[in-house]
């Protein structure tokens, strides 16, 4: 296997302008210019920085006063470059709707740089929105105020809640119009991450008949983001393996807290079980396993419910794109494990939910029949988990009140409360519950409610939201007003892939 660290290790430059200090390695960089197009930021016109994030610069070792120096805006804004600066954008393709297209990559995204930590920690700094690249296609490499806005609220909403995701680092606002359906803000964000590596990055090779950029990928993939796996027998084989554990893992965490990511198409699946590229993605508000976020989702393919069968699909694409280097039986193996290895992470996660200290497969005769009952009775599935953390023996008057039917509530609650009988008192279950079933979550309307304020030039609200999203399980009760029901107004809200 290609010894991709030491490449890494050699090329490292440290930057300081006024206190802003990266330590760079562009360790992408480094890989042949067939994975990548070198390309020039083009900042907006009239760039200010609209918002920053201080918990993301602390993952680089940065202090708070650091968003202050002029050059923090002139480089996450891709006005000026720190020395080390590399920036580029990634070649990759992918399965889209279910329809595979040879040639996506970073359309309006940039990668400036790859930031190494005092811990060794490794953050891609990612400018969306900075212009076009030789990958836009019919594209004008921009991004749009209302799009940077759901991204860097909903991925810090993600980790608030413990899921694995992208990060965001500060939102950058224009003067500049940028026209979609009708003309918009022009905006920017910069996005963090381990690794901005797809599913799709393979795939952009498998499907030109080039196998060895496929093992060259797969062995810079491994010796830096899976570095034990190179004292296992088959590498390549235990790295495929990785990835279908992690996304399984990933799909159980999104369906218990209720997410629906929109567009999960291959290019948008990261080999690390992040949650990738924030589009038309939605939280349940009513229980609906059928729940549709992608106003552009005509057929349904990426509904709620169907998301777990969707990265089994995904997991079988990269398969096929690892074939050159991972065994039809070692793939076999892999993907023969994504149900289970999804089914008991789900099970645990779920059993949490309802306070059961102990996990029994027999709990999903529970779970189904409770999810039925709340599509059924169109009961909001944040708020029903939330109130369920308070369950008492005859006084459940909260929770009865949500279903339009409370006696299939009464009925569920009798099997519950069986299921209880066996376990710790109410006290300690309620605690471990309130721990784990998040009282606040990024409802569309809370995004349109930002946005629509931004628009109009006022950013307080996203810092409130970053501020509550922060810690969605803590009562903050000067703040009750954002766990309420959502607005009637709310259902009407249509989400795109343009968003």
């Amino acid at each position: 296997m290609a010894s991709s660290l030491h490449t890494v290790s050699m090329t490292a430059t440290t930057s300081t302008a006024q206190g802003i200090a990266f330590n760079f390695e562009n360790s992408y960089a480094r890989l042949p210019e067939v994975f990548f197009r070198r390309v020039a930021p083009q900042p907006l016109r009239g760039a200010f920085l609209a918002s920053v994030n201080a918990d993301a610069l602390a993952l680089l070792d940065l202090p708070p006063e650091a968003a202050n120096a002029p050059e923090f805006l002139e480089f996450f804004s891709g006005a000026k470059l720190l020395a080390g600066a590399e920036p580029i954008a990634a070649a990759y393709a992918g399965h889209q709707f279910g329809v595979y297209v040879p040639q996506l990559g970073d359309g309006r995204a940039i990668l400036l740089g790859e930031a190494v930590n005092q811990s060794g920690g490794r953050w891609d700094l990612q400018l969306k929105g900075a212009g076009l690249t030789p990958f836009s296609r019919m594209g004008d490499g921009r991004a749009v105020l209302r799009s940077c806005i759901r991204e860097y609220l909903c991925s810090e909403a993600m980790h608030g809640l413990g899921i694995p995701t992208t990060r965001a680092l500060c939102l950058i606002g224009s003067d500049e119009p940028v026209r979609r359906e009708t003309s918009e803000k022009g905006a920017a964000m910069v996005r963090m991450s381990p690794s901005h590596v797809r599913f799709g990055s393979f795939e952009y090779f498998y499907y030109r008949n080039q196998p060895e950029q496929v093992r060259q990928l797969a062995d810079y993939t491994i010796a830096l983001h899976f570095p034990d796996l190179l004292e296992t027998p088959q590498p390549y084989a235990a790295f495929f393996q990785e990835v279908v554990t992690r996304t399984a893992r990933l799909m159980a965490q999104w369906q218990a807290v209720g997410f629906a990511h929109g567009v999960m198409n291959t290019d948008n699946m990261s080999l690390l079980g992040l949650t990738l590229d924030y589009g038309p993605f939605g939280f349940l508000d009513e229980y609906d396993a059928g729940y549709i976020c992608n106003h552009s989702d005509h057929t349904g393919r990426y509904a709620f419910g169907g998301q777990p069968q969707i990265g089994f699909w995904n997991l079988a694409c990269l398969a096929q794109a690892l074939s050159p280097v991972v065994p039809e039986s070692a793939a076999i193996d892999g993907l023969n494990s994504y149900q289970a290895t999804l089914s008991q992470h789900y099970l645990a996660l779920m059993c949490a939910k309802l306070g059961l200290s102990e996990v029994r497969a027999a709990d999903f005769d529970l779970i189904v029949p409770l999810l039925e009952t709340l599509q059924t009775n169109r009961v909001d599935y944040t708020r029903f988990f939330r109130a369920l953390c308070r369950f008492e023996v005859n006084h459940n008057d909260e929770l009865r009140d949500m279903f339009i039917n409370s006696s299939d509530f009464d009925a569920w609650a009798a099997l519950y409360q069986k299921r209880l009988e066996a376990g710790d008192d109410d006290a300690e279950r309620q605690t471990r519950m309130q721990r784990v079933n998040p009282k606040y979550i990024l409802r569309n309307y809370l995004a349109q409610n930002a946005i629509t304020r931004a628009e109009a030039g006022d950013y307080e609200e996203i810092e409130r939201l970053l501020k509550l999203l922060r810690h969605p399980f803590a009562e903050q009760p000067e703040q009750e007003v954002y766990a309420a029901l959502p607005p009637a107004w709310s259902k009407h809200l249509e989400i795109s892939c343009s968003s």
